[in-house]
């Protein structure tokens, strides 16, 4: 006979009536005093229904003192005892943790591979809808429905007419009268500060007098700052954090990460569209001025009429959409991927016109003024990627130095302003010598950029709502 725990023979056996098991008596006693139960089934078992087995044993003279052979030997029994109840016990436990973690495994393993089937439907669900379905939506007047495979008759004679008078004439076009200088802006410094309006303010734009800025953060209000008077004149009430926003004119246009864009006007909200099935990421105004484009990340973009507070059309995409704009002609349209690839369309059509590659998803975009440059810029990148529209081709990365979060071409298209944690850059660019200079260099951080009226000034948001303005010496 062989003691179930130890395995050796026993010197008193006992047995369990629960397992039938052979164990030596006090070990057994050990284990049900701290356990309550059979250590071979599990089952529960008390040292009074433990059966004693009849057998011969030899009756040891009890040690005088540790120092004899025979004592020493019966204290190093007793350590053997403990280290043999002690492996027993750990081996049950391994054997039982093996047996959750296979499991944890396995529902593991098929959580991921439903959800991944369910990504893959819902993905070939969006692109079938994008080819049947329209959007529709009310905003201040009734319902719309349009076919996402193109626009009304009339919205597009607008936009071919507004690209007719825009493009005609762009390239030799003079630089306006009294518009910053060279050295005007690498003379810029910071003038004023405001305090902190708006936590984690993420959305920034400042209207064509360069007098108004649309500032919104994760509070879900967004404000309107007077750059003259220095203080917040309107706050706009959206709901949800503000992700973007952007002036129409005399509208200001606001997007929130719950998918929601909202048109206001003199303070009050005239139309509301909740096109995107998640957070809306980005604006664009077209030339036009009253049709608005959204970017989401349910891989989509949404084209708005302002005139009559409708959705035009919703296009699907293959990646979710981060960043947005224009072609100043407005025949096209940019729109940035999670993917790192910059999507044009056709405006008038929403075929893809031209597809770029960046090496990480594309967080800022800006067409420049001359209707053939595009910059952009990749998440986490210190340099400005220049894409020439005519070649299809980069035709110029430029390093900054530190992390760019923003970007803003001047309408000139001469100088192109960067903005990010490390400070605030312009670099210029010549069109006679077709050569990139650094114009300024300002230690002021920024998560958005803008110039002032006539590029007199520079106006940065930081990500506490702070506006600072950097102009020349008055």
């Amino acid at each position: 006979m062989l003691c179930a725990i130890s395995g050796e023979a026993p010197q008193v056996p006992v047995v369990s009536p629960k397992s039938g098991s052979v164990f030596e008596k006090r070990l057994i006693e050990a284990y049900i005093e701290e356990n309550g139960k059979d250590p071979v089934n599990g089952e529960e078992l008390t040292a009074d229904e433990l059966i004693d087995i009849k057998a011969q044993r030899i009756v040891k003279a009890r040690p005088p003192t540790l120092t004899s052979i025979p004592s020493l030997l019966s204290v190093f029994q007793q350590e053997w005892d403990a280290l043999a109840l002690e492996a027993y016990n750990l081996q049950q436990n391994l054997t039982q943790t093996r047996r959750e973690l296979s499991t944890a495994l396995y529902q593991h393993d098929a959580a991921i591979r439903v959800i991944a089937r369910l990504t893959k439907e819902r993905d070939e669900a969006r692109l079938i809808a994008s080819n049947f379905s329209a959007a529709s939506q009310a905003g201040s007047g009734d319902a719309m429905q349009v076919d996402s495979a193109g626009l009304p008759q009339a919205v597009v004679e607008r936009i071919n007419n507004t690209q007719a008078a825009l493009s005609k004439g762009r390239r030799k076009r003079p630089i306006p009268e009294g518009w910053a200088t060279s050295d005007a802006i690498a003379a810029y410094k910071p003038v004023e500060t405001s305090e902190a309006l708006y936590p984690g303010s993420r959305a920034f734009s400042v209207n064509s007098t360069g007098e108004l800025a649309l500032i919104g953060g994760v509070d879900g209000v967004v404000g309107v700052y007077s750059i003259p008077q220095k203080s917040v004149t309107q706050t706009l009430q959206v709901g949800s954090p503000v992700t973007d926003a952007k002036w129409a004119g005399n509208k200001a246009v606001v997007s929130s990460s719950s998918g929601a864009v909202k048109v206001f006007e003199d303070g009050s909200e005239v139309a509301s569209f909740s096109s995107h099935s998640g957070e809306a990421t980005a604006l664009a105004v077209h030339a036009t001025g009253d049709i608005v484009a959204s970017v989401g990340v349910d891989k989509s973009y949404v084209l708005y009429d302002l005139s009559t507070n409708s959705v035009l059309t919703q296009i699907f995409t293959d990646a979710a959409l981060l960043s947005l704009n224009f072609h100043p002609d407005g025949h096209l349209i940019a729109a940035g991927g999670s993917d790192g690839q910059i999507k044009i369309f056709s405006t008038e059509s929403g075929e893809s016109a031209a597809t770029f590659a960046m090496s990480a998803p594309v967080k800022s975009l800006f067409f420049s003024e001359n209707g053939t440059l595009l910059a952009a810029v990749a998440a986490e990148s210190t340099s400005v990627s220049i894409w020439d529209l005519r070649t299809s081709k980069e035709s110029k990365v430029l390093d900054t130095g530190s992390l760019v979060t923003s970007i803003f071409w001047d309408y000139t298209g001469q100088f192109l302003l960067t903005g990010g944690s490390g400070g605030i850059t312009v670099q210029q660019y010549s069109k006679s010598s077709k050569s990139w200079s650094e114009s300024l260099r300002s230690s002021v951080t920024a998560v958005a950029v803008a110039f002032g009226s006539s590029a007199q000034s520079i106006v940065a948001l930081n990500d506490e709502g702070a506006v600072t303005v950097l102009a020349g010496d008055s």
